[in-house]
């Protein structure tokens, strides 16, 4: 009989770590995890955690103003290869909120948090549904922001 699996350890100093699961169609022909699943990861790790907050879209609708949102620039690096289906934990953060912007920082992580596979940043403009231009995040979804955000370092 297979060892029970591995829940990701969530314990972080600031943010919050999203339980996922790599799947069998997330593979190369290696084995591994393809470089272009880890955005789809870290898409996963914020819709998962946003819609835990109230935050989706279902059947067509969106549930806040906030949801309407385009993804303005992705960085990542990658660490080490994630190999076969596994548990694994994404590491999400808010490292700066503007008026209509939030810059995430994101590791991608094993289970046990002790490999970082990947690491990046993403940044989210919030739309107006209309226009689609953009505008200023609701005090709801700022709330949400904050509760993410990694505390300034301060030099002495």
């Amino acid at each position: 009989m297979a060892a029970p699996a591995q829940t990701p350890a969530t314990a972080v100093e600031y943010g919050h770590v999203e339980p996922l699961w790599t799947h069998f169609d997330d593979l190369d022909l290696m084995g591994m995890v393809h470089n272009t699943r880890y955005p789809v990861l870290v898409e996963r790790a914020l819709t998962g955690h946003w819609t835990r907050q109230g935050f989706d879209f279902v059947n067509g609708v969106y549930s806040k103003p906030d949801v309407v949102i385009v993804v303005a620039e992705f960085s990542i690096s990658y660490r080490a290869p994630i190999r076969g289906t596994n548990p694994i934990g994404v590491h999400l953060w808010v490292e700066k909120v503007g008026q209509s912007s939030a810059t995430y920082g994101f590791r991608v992580l094993s289970a046990d948090s002790a490999t970082v596979h990947a690491e990046g940043r993403r940044v989210h403009i919030r739309l107006d549904q209309a226009t689609h231009r953009p505008t200023p995040w609701t005090d709801e979804a700022r709330a949400v922001l904050d509760a993410l955000a990694k505390p300034q370092e301060t030099s002495a």
